[in-house]
């Protein structure tokens, strides 16, 4: 890949996606085979104002070795130096600048349980430092080319060959092959009218239709809004993309109404593992029966990892026609599989989509019906035929989705 673009891309990330204002601090977080990308971000970073950059390395070699060898006491021991670095990050609220690069298998063969228990002790100590910052700082993930990745989506081509192909495929559907910040700014805009049309709907519950088997209704949350492309900070008032890239209208469902069955239309990777050719039925809002043809058993373990991860979080609109699902890749990756196509996701709901969000404690937020999980994670149900028709509050039918794209 080209310096030049790479820098284009990496300028797209801090100016876009984290928007980083002058004196502020920026912490990246990336795996050990993007130093190239990582430092030309920081540079970005740097142009923009940033007080201090620093990274947070990972690697997905070390992280297998690490859940297979340590015991799980061990694993889930949160030192004070680790406290106290949150609380830190909670007076300086830096921009949080995540790069994408793990491999989709890099925890096969981890026992699941062994992670699944650890974040289940982690969780509750780590929550409530980062609800200290939540909505109050600039986040963004985007994505970054890697052998082990790019071997996984394109698995007939050569390895150096199939580094260059994602990288294709990042930079198109990130709008980094024209203007970007223009065109950042255009797709904004347009995601802003098709969120405004959704609230403007007035929706009671949507109704989900395609030959594939799925047939499912869920009910919207009349205090939650729908939102889409970028968020803005609360108190500083700084708009930025959390997603680079994105095509989804999204909203947080009222937690515990929803009946039917979705059939899942690409693989889920979750926790280094693929979970494919899955469904979910849902009784009372709750997923209560799963069947899937490989890796059933973690899709258990997941809707499991605690009381309200088998509760929904986010219903999101995407049409099929969007350009990461023209791309025809099967990117084994949820930033960007997510955006193919219209998604669900189990686990935790966003609290900032209350209408005045800032008025309420987070127990307040969940009493109005925001799911809370340590959990959120995408699966994608959208399809060629897919129908969805809405039901404003006042009865009125009204036809969303039609053969997979916007009818409104």
């Amino acid at each position: 890949m080209k310096k030049s673009v790479l820098k284009k891309y990496a300028r797209l990330i801090a100016e876009v996606g984290g928007n980083v204002q002058k004196g502020q601090d920026v912490v990246i977080f990336a795996n050990v085979n993007q130093e190239l990308l990582v430092n030309y971000v920081m540079e970005e970073c740097y142009k923009l104002g940033a007080r201090i950059v620093t990274v947070e390395w990972s690697s997905d070699l070390t992280a297998k070795t690490t859940y297979k060898k340590a015991k799980v006491n061990d694993l889930a021991e949160i030192p004070e130096w680790r406290i106290a670095k949150e609380k830190y990050r909670n007076t300086r609220l830096p921009v949080f600048i995540f790069i994408d690069s793990d491999d989709p298998d890099g925890l096969k063969g981890v026992n699941q349980k062994k992670i699944a228990q650890v974040s289940r002790k982690v969780y509750p100590i780590m929550k409530p430092l980062r609800d200290e910052r939540d909505n109050k700082y600039q986040w963004t993930i985007a994505g970054a080319s890697s052998p082990a990745w790019a071997k996984k989506v394109f698995q007939d081509l050569p390895k150096r060959k199939a580094v260059e192909k994602l990288w294709e495929a990042i930079l198109y559907t990130s709008r980094c092959n024209e203007d970007p910040i223009k065109a950042w700014k255009e797709h904004n805009d347009t995601l802003a009218k098709h969120s405004k049309a959704l609230n403007d709907l007035n929706l009671d519950y949507l109704e989900y239709k395609s030959s594939n088997g799925t047939d499912f209704k869920v009910w919207l949350n009349e205090k939650v809004i729908w939102e889409a492309g970028g968020e803005t900070t609360l108190g500083s008032n700084i708009y930025f993309n959390p997603n680079i890239p994105t095509e989804e209208c999204f909203t947080s469902p009222i937690k515990g109404k929803a009946e039917g069955i979705v059939f899942s239309t690409k693989p889920l990777s979750y926790n280094g593992q693929l979970i494919e050719n899955f469904s979910i039925r849902f009784k009372d809002g709750k997923a209560v029966e799963v069947h899937a043809e490989k890796n059933e058993a973690l899709l258990k373990e997941m809707i499991a990892m605690d009381e309200n991860a088998c509760y929904l979080g986010e219903v999101a609109l995407v049409p099929f026609t969007s350009p990461i699902n023209q791309t025809g890749i099967l990117f084994y990756n949820t930033l960007y599989d997510e955006n193919a196509a219209c998604h669900l996701a189990l686990g935790a709901g966003f609290t900032n989509l209350v209408k005045d969000y800032e008025k309420y404690t987070n127990d307040e937020l969940h009493a109005m019906g925001v799911n809370d999980s340590s959990i959120h994670v995408d699966f994608m149900i959208g399809s060629k035929d897919l129908s969805i028709v809405g039901t404003t509050r006042d009865g009125k039918k009204v036809q969303i989705f039609k053969d997979g794209v916007w009818a409104i």
